[in-house]
């Protein structure tokens, strides 16, 4: 039956270009010198990332001075807008009023 529907149909059911029953796009010479450019560039990334530039040992732990080194410095920063520290006799330091010079 759908061998029999599909012989006698004339035309793609619905739009042409999506669905199911879809008309199939042509193949460019442009869409494969596009398609042989993109397979040429993966194989090229995929060679560099084979080979690694550092060894797994060189690689654990290189970063780490830097690191903290970045570390100080945005603690650093953050610190230098944190307010000085008051003790309790600046707090208190308005309750004095009544002292007098002589005592």
């Amino acid at each position: 039956m759908f061998l029999t529907l599909a012989l006698l149909r004339k035309g793609i059911p619905g739009k042409q270009w999506i669905g199911k029953y879809r008309r199939p796009r042509q193949i460019t010479w442009q869409m494969k010198r596009n398609m042989l450019n993109h397979l040429e560039r993966e194989a090229e990334n995929e060679y560099w990332i084979s080979r690694p530039y550092m060894t797994a040992e060189q690689e654990c732990g290189h970063a780490a001075e830097r690191r903290a080194q970045n570390w100080l410095k945005i603690k650093e920063t953050k610190f230098a807008n944190f307010p000085e520290h008051k003790t309790i006799t600046d707090h208190l330091k308005h309750l004095r009023i009544t002292k007098t010079w002589s005592s």
